[in-house]
């Protein structure tokens, strides 16, 4: 035996020995195929492979265009190479000021016009290109304003309670009025739950209401309807139908009057309840401020939108006048060029024959230099990067809405206004308080924040809610269907529905709740304090505001003033300056050079320059002049009245029409109740007159100096190349989006 011992130990020993061996080797055999062929990872082996990768994306993220079927308008698709000096092929469009306006207002659906109240020298097309989405204004940003939503759905308890909003109201933190008039809608809610019992208790054998093995099956159905109150408070409609089953035994199985009378049961309930507060959240006044502020968003909106609208307005008015004014530098520079070419002809003429060698060379840098000025009347690029004729006209159709170009060159038909007009201080000053639309909107924003301290002040307030209670029970063997029987459950066999119609079974209750602020009302007082401090902030800007408005509005009575004298001065210092045109040309016509050609051909081309300027400096008065009186109209609110313009809501649909009137039937039978205890404030004195003002009264005529002739019409404005003028009006663009909450409404200009 220990031979036979000693064999197999030496036998496990080799055993164990070439194991060892076979590890190494194997160990080996793998770093060296890692040494030789490397450590990289394998891709699996996928059958049916095409190998084409016609899935495969080879990068995360890379410029890609938008999968969006959008066809660009005609105005931007189909518009024709720009005007230019090498491009003058058109025919002229005269058109008023009115209808440009109209024109602006019917296309427009980005407003093209820049927020605040002070004239903006931006180029309009790089703004509306580079602005975000949500910086411009639309016609349908009013209606956003009144649709907005929050996110979170009315939220009801465990027993289908709807659950109020709790903290101060804020202006930032409302949607739209009807989403605010949502929180008072009715809500419904309904569950169901079935649950088993299937377990060992703890008790002694022959228990008959707790056996040592219990099984049980359990259902409730609850459907509840839930409304809160305008003052505060939240009825609740619920009906409960519950049923019971377990092995607890019954008397028929012997256990005596100890056990059930029935296996199961059935239990009906109806209840209503009625919780209100008593102190915080109590009242209309309180329940209504997130309303408000929602429409007083809807007004601010409006506002924004109207700003906008009436710098529009302003805008294609500037444009406008900046138009005729390019026409009257054009006919200037081209009248200042057949003049110098004539005396460069005459000049030349004498050089050829030996006389006035220097005012040959002089007509003929006067001749060139008004050729420069006629190609930068026309196509700009002068002195102060004016954009010239051409620019300004494409100006005017951006704002206008057109095509860049459609072979057509727009002409100005109106006459500019030179008559001195005369405003009435008290009654301006009155208007700039009353109607400036920066004012009306900082006192809607004062409205803001008294709302927010009447939610804060009530947020203060201890929290005390009484609860009522009332409720219907009936119990039986099922729900619906008799089992037999006439007597009550449970020595009758009626349905749970049968006792609870029968009305035996009535229950009621009262809850008081009091929940105060922590010891001391630290966060509530400071939000208080936080409002106060709010609405004394936006009670002095507006002061600013008004000081601010009353000072730009004496600014710009001067200014009116101001031009008017100077366009009175120029216009005499072109008369001279033409009567010293025609002095010259006829000395220089009828050779009176007293002994000294270049002499009379130099008092020319000056007289020629000195006309140039004057007639440019009395067209830039003129325009000024009129820019400054709708400056006028703008900072006093008159503006949109000025060019009878008035902003009205859209059409609704008929079932909204249908409902108004059904709630206005509603509103008549009712019994009004004046001074209630829970009235709510005012907090708007009803719809803003858009035809309050004087702005149309026409500006009397004044004489041009003391003593002197009343003022003559400004020349008519030439055009830069003679062509057929068509009166064909361009069509109505047709509006690319779905009925706007506010259109355009645009009558008569001027009587």
């Amino acid at each position: 035996m220990l031979v036979n011992a000693a064999r197999n130990t030496s036998t496990d020993g080799t055993s164990w020995l070439m194991k060892r061996y076979l590890y190494r080797w194997f160990a080996g055999l793998q770093i060296g195929c890692v040494v030789l062929t490397g450590c990289h990872p394998t891709q699996p082996f996928f059958l049916g492979e095409r190998g084409d990768l016609a899935h495969y994306l080879d990068r995360a993220q890379q410029i890609e265009y938008a999968d969006l079927d959008k066809v660009p308008l005609p105005e931007a698709g189909q518009s024709q190479e720009p005007f230019s000096l090498n491009n003058q092929n058109y025919e002229h469009l005269d058109l008023s000021l009115e209808e440009c306006i109209a024109y602006a207002l019917v296309n427009t659906q980005v407003v093209q016009a820049l927020q605040g109240s002070q004239r903006q020298n931006a180029d309009m097309a790089a703004t509306i290109l580079s602005s975000p989405s949500g910086q411009l204004i639309t016609g349908q940003d009013v209606a956003i304003t009144s649709t907005t939503t929050n996110s979170q759905p009315a939220v009801v308890d465990q027993n289908g309670n709807r659950v109020l909003p709790r903290g101060a109201a804020r202006a930032n933190q409302t949607g739209g009025v009807e989403d605010a008039l949502s929180e008072f809608d009715a809500q419904y809610s309904s569950f169901m739950s079935f649950n088993t019992t299937d377990r060992a208790r703890n008790v002694g054998a022959g228990n008959v209401f707790n056996p040592q093995l219990f099984f049980g099956r359990d259902s409730t159905a609850q459907m509840a309807i839930s409304k809160r109150t305008a003052t505060g408070g939240v009825a609740t409609l619920r009906s409960q139908s519950i049923y019971s089953f377990n092995n607890i035994p019954t008397q028929s199985a012997g256990a005596g009057n100890f056990g059930r009378a029935v296996p199961s049961d059935y239990t009906q309930v109806f209840e209503a309840q009625v919780q209100h507060p008593l102190l915080r959240g109590r009242g209309t006044l309180v329940n209504r401020i997130p309303v408000v502020l929602a429409r007083i968003n809807e007004d601010i909106s409006i506002g924004q939108y109207e700003e906008r609208v009436r710098n529009l307005v302003r805008d294609v008015e500037f444009a406008y006048w900046d138009l005729f004014a390019a026409y009257y530098n054009v006919d200037t520079a081209r009248t200042a060029l057949e003049s110098a070419a004539l005396a460069y002809k005459i000049a030349e003429a004498r050089f050829k024959t030996g006389q006035a060698a220097n005012g040959e060379a002089q007509a003929r840098v006067t001749f060139h230099q008004f050729k420069a000025q006629l190609d930068s009347a026309l196509a700009g690029g002068g002195q102060g990067n004016d954009p010239g004729l051409f620019g300004r006209e494409q100006i005017l159709r951006m704002l206008m809405g057109w095509a860049a170009n459609d072979g057509r060159l727009i002409r100005p038909s109106d006459k500019p206004a030179i008559g001195l007009a005369q405003f009435d201080w008290e009654a301006a000053r009155g208007e700039t308080l009353c109607r400036n639309i920066d004012l009306r909107q900082q006192k809607w924003a004062i409205k803001q924040r008294e709302l927010e301290l009447a939610s804060a002040k009530n947020q203060a307030l201890p929290d005390v809610n009484l609860q009522l209670n009332y409720r219907w029970v009936g119990v039986g063997s099922s729900l619906i269907d008799k089992k037999g029987g006439n007597d009550p459950f449970p020595t009758g066999r009626p349905s749970a529905f049968e006792e609870l119609f029968g009305g035996n079974y009535q229950e009621g209750g009262v809850r008081a709740e009091f929940n105060p602020n922590p010891f001391g009302s630290r966060r509530a007082l400071n939000d208080v304090q936080n409002k106060q401090l709010s609405l004394a902030r936006e009670h002095r800007i507006l002061e600013a505001k008004e000081i601010a408005a009353i000072n730009k509005l004496s600014s710009l009575w001067q200014q009116v003033d101001s031009l008017h004298k100077q366009m009175t001065d120029q216009f005499q210092a072109l008369n001279a300056a033409q009567t010293l045109v025609e002095v010259s040309q006829a000395k220089f016509d009828a050779g009176d050079f007293a002994g000294n050609p270049d002499a009379a051909i130099d008092n020319l081309l000056r007289a020629q320059q000195t006309r140039s300027t004057a007639s440019q400096n009395y067209t830039r008065a003129v325009t000024e002049y009129n820019k400054s009186l709708v400056e006028i109209h703008a900072i006093k609110g008159s503006l949109l009245e000025y060019n009878n313009i008035a902003l009205e809501e859209g059409l609704w649909g008929e079932k909204a029409y249908w409902d108004a009137h059904l709630h206005a039937r509603e509103r008549d039978a009712a019994t009004n109740m004046d001074y209630g205890a829970s009235r709510p404030k005012v907090i708007s004195r009803g719809a803003y007159n858009q035809n309050a003002g004087v702005a149309n009264a026409q500006a009397r005529p004044a004489s041009l100096a003391p003593g002197g002739p009343a003022a003559e019409p400004a020349p008519e404005a030439v055009p830069a190349k003679p062509e057929s003028s068509t009166q064909a009006l361009p069509e109505k663009r047709a509006s690319h989006n779905s009925d706007p909450k506010f259109q355009w409404g645009s009558n008569s200009r001027r009587n």
